[in-house]
């Protein structure tokens, strides 16, 4: 499923990023904080999600995963988002 790998490298790219971010967070703003408090729900919410997908004993469907990978792309840019201001 083309779909499964790109979701699971997507979230290993996420994984990533969320792993520099909280590194360098102590030097963040509140704006930046605000928003890594949001993420971090969705980040919650995405690995449940992809390990509902992982279980054999459940029925993934094509629908489950798309929307699992529409979570994963809001993450990858509220981190950008959050990088970003970071840098500044």
């Amino acid at each position: 499923m083309d779909l499964l790998k790109d979701l699971e490298s997507l979230s290993e790219k996420i994984k990533q990023q969320r792993d520099e971010i909280a590194v360098q967070l102590n030097l963040a703003g509140k704006e930046a904080k605000d928003e890594w408090q949001y993420t971090e729900k969705k980040w919650a919410e995405l690995k449940h999600k992809a390990e509902e997908i992982k279980d054999d004993t459940k029925e993934t469907t094509e629908e489950l995963i798309s929307a699992t990978k529409v979570i994963a792309d809001e993450l990858t840019e509220a981190y950008q988002r959050i990088i970003d201001r970071i840098k500044k």
